[in-house]
């Protein structure tokens, strides 16, 4: 089948409804909750944390599995931070009650991480499927079958490997019919899917394919896809009150990403040694200068 050729994206925009009226307050701006953060991988939670922060989430909700790691952050403490392993998902979610939810930065594969997944994958509130997440889809067809059954808006945010999983090919097979391929997640899936690198492709069951135009190497570094994460649930939970929907925030924040790395670029700083840290911060100057 041949499948048109995508369209740029253009959702910048949209930054406009994100606008606060003086009597704004943090119920305006949303809940956010992230989860992830096995051993070792508690820097990938964190990094989600501070880029729903500076994408303007009105407070954000850090559900770490690792448990030596879930206490304060001492260089973010607005970031609230729970230990995973010290309730049930379900009671974790009705205490919580967040109107948007990520999970897959730093998540594993781990029995606990699959608890939290299928927990997630029933609760009725905006989804962002990230990393782990996805290759726990990949690998669970009984939590790829719930994913298709959410009645819920969901985005996935693949890279090529994490893609190929899902697929049950391989990267290059990927990389090489990338239209195609989006194809095939977005029917897979159900969901939003945005299917990572350059030219990042977007699209949904109902929207063709978009290709971000901006973005460069300097988002070849670990952890730029966990500030994509980060950003994507801020902007989700905002439109809930903003006038924007899944879809519309899914576009914004991939473009947003990626022109954040321009601008760090343009300023000469990078595209080498460009960290997620410094994009995240980035991000905020992009989203107050539309």
């Amino acid at each position: 089948m041949n499948l048109p050729q995508p369209a740029a994206l253009d959702a910048m925009s949209l930054v406009q409804r994100l606008r606060r009226k003086p009597n704004a307050h943090k119920g305006d701006a949303g809940k956010v909750l992230l989860i992830g953060g096995a051993v070792t991988m508690s820097g990938a939670l964190v990094l989600a944390g501070q880029a729903a922060l500076y994408s303007g989430a009105g407070w954000v909700v850090l559900m770490m599995l690792d448990e030596h790691s879930a206490h304060l952050v001492p260089e973010q403490p607005e970031l609230m931070v729970h230990d995973a392993r010290s309730m049930q998902p379900q009671q974790a979610l009705e205490r919580i009650q967040p109107d948007v939810i990520a999970i897959g930065p730093g998540l594993g594969q781990s029995d606990l991480a699959s608890q939290w997944l299928q927990a997630v994958l029933s609760w009725p509130v905006p989804l962002v499927i990230d990393a782990d997440a996805i290759n726990l889809l990949a690998a669970t067809p009984a939590l790829l079958g719930a994913l298709t059954l959410r009645q819920t808006a969901t985005t996935l945010t693949p890279h090529p490997g994490e893609a190929a999983r899902l697929l049950a090919c391989t990267s290059a097979d990927v990389q090489a019919a990338r239209v195609q391929s989006i194809d095939s997640l977005v029917k897979l899936t159900q969901a939003v899917v945005v299917l990572k690198g350059q030219h990042t492709l977007i699209a949904s069951p109902v929207h063709h394919a978009l290709q971000c135009m901006q973005g460069n190497p300097a988002l070849a570094v670990g952890g730029t896809g966990d500030v994509l994460t980060g950003c994507m649930a801020a902007l989700v939970a905002q439109g809930v009150r903003h006038g924007l929907d899944v879809w519309q925030a899914s576009c914004l924040a991939v473009q947003l990403h990626a022109a954040a790395a321009d601008n760090l670029v343009a300023k000469g700083i990078g595209p080498i040694g460009v960290t997620p840290s410094e994009l995240v911060r980035e991000l905020r100057l992009c989203i107050n200068a539309q």
